[in-house]
């Protein structure tokens, strides 16, 4: 995995938001508390989502002191404010005042951290979860490429609840049409993808055809009514949430983060690294970092990460573009298939090839 800081740029924020459904690793790796959680930080939306498992840990690791910053600056934001200051502070909701709340937590994060947001203000200004490198990839799309295929009524249209019959001839006759699909495979398209929304480097592995790819798992989403309540593809399409937000700021789940935060701890550099500092895990919340690997460094990586999992010990991570099974290369972690296809039924992450959800083996 050292090879990927190398050759890819860790210095800016890539991620302003997660991009992996909370629902899904919530259930994955959902049980009893009091267990011990390592997270693949990205933006931190994840990891926050972990402390409604009453976990007596959760340490979020990424090798992006950037990424580290962002959930840091989220978890000071939760801790301090009410659930609609930290929504407005965010950028998930409209405010005046971003600045003024973020000198007032400016003091209880860490100095890197104050270094950087220091530097940022701007980024803080316009709403810090709009900024990211992914987040501005897809505002181009809702605010350029899609007006060029469809109005925004007809874009509401698509959004507005229905039945499953009205939804898919929905698709098939107002939505899909010759514009949706040329512009959509240039815009989605490996090369684009890779200079505009993830670095090229994450594609070295990708062997397939990006834009058709997506555009299929599109189709089968869209098509149906788990679009109608789906956050994720509300961004992509319009450039915001709207009320469709993160699991970790929903009014059912704030308080519980917000009481528990303190069990939150960072780790920056590899996930297997964190093994040696913090013990073995309960669970593993993985991202998709394993796509990014060539075969052999993400064989070392996953009998690292196997090594630090307790027995009876769960995984969760995500195949975007490139398949990857840590169950077919390390004999003591077993596939949950029926957990891991139920969970596909239902993940909002639509554009993924899938999650994948595994098991320790118990040995006794």
């Amino acid at each position: 995995m050292a090879s990927i800081t190398k050759r890819a740029d860790f210095n800016f924020l890539r991620y302003a938001n997660v991009w992996e459904d909370a629902d899904v690793l919530m259930h994955a790796l959902g049980g009893a508390p009091d267990r011990k959680f390592l997270s693949i930080a990205s933006a931190g939306d994840n990891s926050l989502s972990l402390l409604t498992l009453d976990p007596s840990l959760v340490v979020a690791v990424d090798v992006s002191p950037i990424q580290l910053a962002l959930t840091e600056l989220k978890a000071v934001a939760i801790k301090t404010l009410s659930r609609e200051e930290c929504m407005a502070f965010l950028g998930f909701r409209a405010s005046e005042k971003r600045e003024q709340t973020y000198q007032h937590l400016r003091g209880a994060l860490s100095p890197p951290a104050q270094e950087l947001f220091d530097a940022h203000i701007p980024s803080i200004e316009s709403g810090i979860v709009h900024r990211g490198k992914f987040e501005e990839y897809f505002r181009i799309f809702s605010s350029t490429v899609l007006p060029l295929i469809h109005r925004k009524k007809t874009v509401r249209q698509l959004l507005e609840e229905k039945s499953a019959e009205d939804q898919e001839r929905f698709y098939n006759e107002r939505w899909h049409n010759r514009r949706w699909e040329w512009l959509f495979r240039i815009f989605f398209s490996k090369w684009v993808m890779g200079r505009l929304g993830r670095d090229p480097e994450f594609m070295k592995e990708v062997d397939i055809s990006v834009n058709r790819f997506i555009l299929d798992q599109a189709k089968q989403h869209l098509s149906t009514p788990a679009c109608q309540h789906n956050g994720m593809l509300r961004y992509q399409l319009t450039g915001n949430f709207g009320h469709e937000l993160p699991h970790y700021l929903q009014e059912a789940n704030y308080a519980n983060i917000q009481a528990r935060i303190d069990r939150l701890k960072f780790y920056q550099g590899y996930a297997e690294d964190a093994i040696s500092e913090f013990g073995t895990f309960h669970g593993m919340n993985l991202s998709n970092i394993f796509e990014y690997m060539p075969l052999p460094v993400f064989e070392s990586s996953a009998k690292a990460l196997s090594d630090g999992l307790s027995e009876g010990g769960k995984l969760c991570y995500w195949n975007l573009m490139v398949t990857r099974h840590v169950h077919r290369i390390v004999d003591s972690i077993e596939y949950d298939e029926a957990t891991t296809n139920a969970q596909r039924k239902v993940d909002k992450g639509f554009f993924y090839k899938g999650v994948v959800i595994e098991q320790k083996k118990n040995e006794h």
